[in-house]
């Protein structure tokens, strides 16, 4: 069984521009995790209005009986989050190698207009392998 179930990559107006299914069991259609991305761009959103914290950023982790939500938001507001197994840990250094990789291979393409979704081969390819290390690494924890 995978430890990661899925990718999603949001723009700071809360449009899925990248979604990655990891062989999760309940394979989600483009309406569902269309639905999913706008749902956790607004929950993130009220929860940083609501924090009695000053400063806080949002939810980073939501956990489930069935899986672990970790989020990370860029400067720009652009939201990475990974749906897994409950329980995986170090998924927040994942995160910032996702997000390293989209600065690298997304953000410096010259045909990728911003906040469009993500067609960007070279990112996928390193994605893959990306979350390929991870899995080893788990198995080997």
């Amino acid at each position: 069984m995978a430890a990661i179930y899925s990718l999603f990559i949001i723009n700071k107006s809360g449009g899925l521009i990248f979604y990655k299914d990891y062989g999760s069991a309940g394979r989600m259609d483009t309406n569902d995790s269309l639905r999913l991305a706008s749902l956790w761009h607004s929950m993130h959103a009220i929860s940083q209005q609501l924090s009695p914290i000053v400063g806080c950023t949002g939810i980073e982790l939501l956990q489930a009986d069935t899986f672990d939500l970790h989020c990370f938001q860029s400067l720009t507001g652009t939201k990475f989050f990974v749906v897994c197994e409950p329980g995986t840990q170090h998924m927040e250094v994942l995160l910032k190698v996702i997000y390293e990789l989209y600065t690298d291979y997304v953000l410096k393409n010259p045909f990728y207009e911003m906040e469009m979704p993500i067609r960007c081969e070279l990112f996928d390819l390193n994605l893959s392998q990306a979350i390929q290390k991870d899995r080893v690494s788990l198995l080997g924890r």
